[in-house]
């Protein structure tokens, strides 16, 4: 019968018996701990050797002896020959010490399991008779791939410390996400949510998790930023684990740096997840590179609320710049206005991709000349991105497809 036990080695002495690949591989998960590794072997192989030379590994070049093993709290032997590694096992036994035994893990005091970790959860597989590795392997994978998609259940059930983590959550898809941000979401109590980003997994929370609703739509602000800052600091002083999921990326005219400055100065734990920025995934959806070679070299990003700044207009001028404009639909009659002005070519391309990223997803192709009547004639609504430059030319990457917009704002749809 075997029982797991999280063991913590940090600072404990554990010495392995032999240098050889087996050894090489596990060594570090108990370096990983913290753990003081002795290697005693005649030889060592390529991966302890580096070990020892940067200092992490204390090696006795020479066979092992029985006072190897009195003082350890673990050791691990891993000859490759059975009768050494019987002989090493048989030692601990007699001092209380327990030994994997690598050449026949069935037979030692002790054996490694194989884990997994998501966050600060370690799992871990092994069989209760016999070894298996292969089996314990897949077995602890399925149960990596359901942490890293947030499908198990690690919301804290005893109170800890509150924090806030603000997670980035990309331009929609669940599968856009981070793996952290999917873990943190499957650890949170409290959600404070935008209406834009991946909505779908908040069906996926505990019935328990309390998600509130901030979003904002154009002209529409129903929950001011300040109010927004004082939940996420209400809710982490009250010890819930919060986390902040917005669309896209939080320092990317998230408004992430001002709820930032909120938590840290009301003194709660903060951290960032980045996510996929509109600013590059909704034109990629669109088949639209924002930089490509020998088209555009450098990226310019504004938004279209306030005026067109002098930075912009010389980027909406510069043949070899795109420019990315988020929040601007309203806006396009002025940015329009400011190209031409600044010297651009009324034969500029420009492209309007509507709900990047999701099933209605739709692309109107133009021109500078043409854009303002061609967006209004299609019906462009918000959330919208608008890629101005020469890479938004429908032909750029598949020139076949020049004919579907060639002479105006033909949507793809």
């Amino acid at each position: 019968m075997t029982t797991l036990l999280g063991l913590s080695l940090t600072g404990r002495r554990v010495v392995f018996v032999g240098g050889g690949a087996v050894a090489g591989r596990r060594v570090g998960r108990f370096l990983d701990e913290g753990a003081l590794v002795t290697v005693v072997a005649p030889a060592l192989g390529d991966a302890l050797r580096a070990h020892v030379a940067a200092g992490r590994v204390t090696w006795v070049p020479r066979p092992a002896r029985q006072d190897d093993v009195t003082d350890a709290w673990l050791v691990h032997t891993a000859t490759g020959d059975a009768s050494v590694d019987t002989a090493v096992a048989a030692w601990c036994d007699a001092v209380r010490v327990f030994c994997v035994n690598a050449s026949d893990g069935a037979h030692g005091s002790a054996r490694l399991s194989a884990e997994t970790r998501s966050g600060d959860v370690i799992v871990a597989v092994a069989s209760d008779a016999g070894v298996d590795p292969r089996r314990s392997a897949r077995l602890r994978d399925a149960i990596a791939a359901a942490l890293r998609d947030g499908m198990l259940p690690l919301r804290r059930r005893r109170t800890a410390a509150g924090r806030v983590d603000l997670v980035g959550g990309g331009p929609g898809p669940a599968d856009l996400m981070t793996v952290r941000g999917r873990r943190l979401l499957a650890e949170a109590d409290v959600v404070v949510a935008d209406r834009l980003g991946p909505t779908a997994v908040l069906a996926e929370l505990d019935p328990g998790v309390e998600v509130i609703d901030v979003g904002k739509a154009p002209g529409h602000h129903p929950v001011p930023q300040d109010e927004i800052n004082a939940i996420l600091v209400a809710h982490a002083r009250a010890g819930k684990r919060v986390v902040r999921l917005k669309g896209g990326d939080p320092f990317v005219y998230g408004r992430g740096g001002e709820e930032v400055a909120a938590c840290l100065a009301a003194g709660v734990p903060v951290e960032v997840v980045p996510g996929l920025t509109s600013v590059v995934s909704v034109p990629q959806a669109a088949g639209i590179p924002v930089t490509h070679r020998g088209t555009a070299a450098g990226l310019h990003v504004t938004m279209g609320q306030g005026p067109v700044s002098a930075a912009t207009r010389a980027a909406l001028a510069d043949d070899t710049v795109t420019t990315v404009v988020l929040m601007g639909v309203a806006a396009l009659p002025k940015l329009v206005a400011a190209a031409l002005a600044a010297g651009a070519p009324a034969h500029r391309p420009v492209a309007i991709v509507e709900r990047g990223h999701t099933p209605t997803q739709r692309t109107t192709r133009t021109t500078l000349s043409a854009a303002v009547t061609d967006a209004a004639a299609a019906g462009v609504s918000n959330p919208a991105v608008i890629v101005v430059g020469e890479v938004a030319a429908a032909g750029l990457l598949l020139p076949d497809a020049a004919a579907v917009s060639a002479g105006g704002g033909d949507p793809d749809r």
